[in-house]
């Protein structure tokens, strides 16, 4: 059965992403050039140039490929809890887990802000990650869990302080000892947010 054009456009973009994606996690995206990247996907050059434009293409590609990775294991540590409040907790682990990982360290948290520019970064960080926290946000408010507030400013501030967080993970000279931490300020923070520690 002949192959149609699109599996092979599909075929050649999942190679690309698979090799480019081990290369960056492994020495990082300016110690990578793209003629080593497409002789590890067994593809020419052109096919980059074709699907991606650059490698800085191809790097933005396989940031936001991570960033819906992370995202669907999020949520589903969050569907899977009994409230909200568990799975925001339960999601939070989840995420800062992640940071460990190398790939999501060097891609994601060291080489994207640097590659991509702050701005950039930051849009991809909250187009994957802010819907999601309002919506878990706002049903925490419509069951009583959270004490009500403007939501997408709480979103907001709570993205950026996980982002923050992220970044002090990948720059630590101990990861999983700046993970402890700070998972404890932020577990801290969010049980403040909690309607029943609202003071009177």
């Amino acid at each position: 059965m002949r192959r149609t054009q699109e599996d092979r456009s599909n075929s050649t973009r999942s190679a690309l992403m698979a090799a480019a994606r081990e290369l960056f996690a492994a020495r990082g995206y300016q110690a990578v050039p793209a003629d080593e990247i497409v002789r590890a996907a067994g593809v020419t050059r052109g096919a980059l140039y074709h699907h991606y434009r650059d490698k800085q293409g191809l790097f933005r590609a396989v940031v936001e490929s991570l960033e819906m990775e992370i995202m669907t294991e999020i949520e589903a540590a969050f569907d899977a809890a009994p409230d909200p409040v568990s799975g925001m907790m339960s999601a939070l682990d989840v995420f800062l887990t992640a940071c460990l990982r190398d790939d999501v360290r060097q891609i994601s948290l060291t080489d994207g802000p640097a590659v991509l520019g702050w701005t950039v970064w930051r849009e991809l960080e909250a187009h994957y990650g802010l819907g999601v926290l309002m919506r878990t946000l706002e049903q925490a408010i419509a069951d009583g869990l959270i004490v009500a507030q403007p939501v997408r400013a709480l979103a907001q501030l709570v993205l950026s302080a996980v982002t923050e967080a992220a970044r002090m993970i990948a720059a630590a000279e101990d990861p999983a000892a700046t993970r402890s931490d700070v998972q404890q300020v932020l577990g801290l923070w969010f049980a403040g947010l909690l309607a029943g520690n609202r003071a009177e």
